[in-house]
Order: C-alpha cells, then structure tokens, then sequence
C-alpha cells in the first residue's frame, strides 16, 4: 500500500504563486503516472497537470489548458516528491487539490486533498 501526502495549500492573493508538493510512502520510481487535478465547488474534479513515465526522469508532461504557462509539475524521485509550482494564480485557481498516482501495482491512488484559495 502507498500514501500520497499533499501539503502546501493555502490563501494567496491573485497573481502570487505557490508551490504544492505530494509526499508518497514509497518510491515513486515505478508509477506509469503521477499529477495533480482539482475540485472546486461544485464542479467536477479535473487534470490539472501529469507527469508519464515516472520512471524516467525526463518523462513527459501534460497539462489543462487553464494552466498552461502558469503551473509546472516536476519529480524529483530521490525525495518521492512531485511537485506542483503554480504562479499568476487566479481566483478561478480556487478549489482542493489533489495527488494522484497511477500504476506501480497500486493501482490509482488519490491524497486526501489541500484547500487552497485565491482571493481577488
């Protein structure tokens, strides 16, 4: 069994920045796939950015199309830790953030989620 650990959330004014990371309990090396989505009120949860291949350190990335050039994920599997750097946040950014792994004989595994919100 693996747990992803989500921190980092939190109150930002619009256009700030803040960095999310997701700490698992074990290696990240094997997952097909990593990323983070989202979920704002009253909304469906969505993608908002994957890392494939975890495997490999120079594995592609993708993104939703409300942020792209604003957010960037990034791996850094000697820490099992993805990372998710987001800046000229919006309050469209609002909603709780989840981790998300997939693969590595676990299956898709979630985080439980951090709140964060981006006042006006």
């Amino acid at each position: 069994q693996v747990q992803l650990v989500e921190s980092g959330g939190g109150l930002v004014q619009a256009g700030g920045s803040l960095r999310l990371s997701c700490a698992a309990s074990r290696s990240i090396y094997n997952f097909n796939s990593m990323g983070w989505y989202r979920q704002a009120p009253g909304k469906q949860r969505e993608m908002v950015a994957s890392t494939i291949d975890s495997s490999n350190d120079s594995g592609s990335t993708e993104y939703a199309d409300s942020v792209k050039g604003r957010f960037t994920i990034s791996r850094d599997n000697a820490k099992n830790t993805v990372y998710l750097q987001r800046s000229s946040l919006k309050p469209e950014d609002t909603a709780v953030y989840y981790c998300n792994a997939i693969g590595g004989g676990y299956g898709v595994v979630w985080g439980q989620g951090t709140q964060v919100t981006v006042s006006s």
